[in-house]
């Protein structure tokens, strides 16, 4: 008989605390060349993703299928270095079923990262942006079903999908880092092809400033189950028809070129939540 939700929930949540995982405080969800940030989590604890009861393993280059818990400054948190996409041809359910063994395990916020297409034009590739609001252009929802009132209410309210008080905090930080910090909008395509000339035209017209491939889901669950939420974009190229081509290595090489203002940004940030 298969299980149904909770029930894998709290299989995967007692097999991640049989590992020595104890309370959690912050989920993480490291996206493309942002996953070294879990390296310096101290005493941490590796789990790997094909070990857990319940998780598909990550097949994206850049990301490294593992989670890790410890303290990074001065908070307990659980990392995912390597998310799931919708393109892999994973449901929304095991997409996003992660940020429900975070809340399982006690986690009451996520910072959600990942490396995206700069939409707006005062954008440059390396600049990171605090995600304010979301735009689902999935096509799905991963909350379509059945819904399980002990994880969250049937219709949640999403007008702050992005906590404000957290996105005051991180661009304090950013001013006194000397970080460049853009602000705005998200939104999120279904993938894998990064997106035509004429859907960033009409991403624009939409209100758009970024466009990428993941997040929104995982966003939709965590205010879902009542989590508060800070986002943060790596603006790793202009997207389609800004720059001549696209492709996953300049995302890479971006990212990589970003990182060290990256991880300061979300450590000092974190320290103060």
């Amino acid at each position: 008989m298969t299980k149904n939700l909770s029930e894998r929930l709290k299989e995967t949540a007692a097999f991640i605390q049989s590992k020595g995982v104890k309370e959690v405080e912050f989920g993480l969800i490291l996206g493309s060349g942002l996953g070294e940030l879990a390296e310096e989590i101290a005493d941490s604890i590796v789990i790997p993703y094909e070990e857990i009861p319940n998780f598909p393993v990550s097949t994206v280059t850049g990301h490294a299928g593992q989670l890790v818990y410890g303290s990074l400054s001065g908070k307990k948190v659980l990392a995912m270095q390597g998310r799931f996409h919708y393109y892999e041809g994973h449901s929304m359910g095991t997409v996003t079923f992660p940020v429900r063994v975070m809340k399982a395990l006690s986690a009451h916020s996520i910072i959600v990262t990942n490396a995206a297409g700069g939409v707006n034009t005062s954008f440059v590739p390396g600049n990171l942006m605090l995600i304010t609001d979301q735009i689902n252009f999935t096509g799905d929802n991963p909350l379509i079903g059945e819904n399980d009132e002990d994880l969250g209410p049937r219709f949640p309210d999403m007008s702050e999908a992005y906590d404000k008080a957290y996105g005051k905090t991180a661009r304090e930080v950013a001013a006194e880092l000397k970080i460049t910090l853009q602000q705005g909008v998200y939104m999120g395509y279904s993938g894998p092809t990064y997106e035509t000339p004429a859907e960033i035209r009409m991403s624009r017209a939409m209100g758009a400033d970024a466009v990428g491939m993941s997040t929104v889901p995982e966003v939709i669950v965590a205010r879902h189950g009542g989590m508060r939420v800070l986002g943060i974009t790596c603006v790793t190229n202009l997207a389609a028809g800004m720059q001549a081509n696209l492709n996953h290595d300049e995302v890479v090489e971006t990212t990589e070129r970003v990182k060290e203002d990256f991880k300061s940004l979300v450590k000092e940030t974190l320290k103060r939540l």
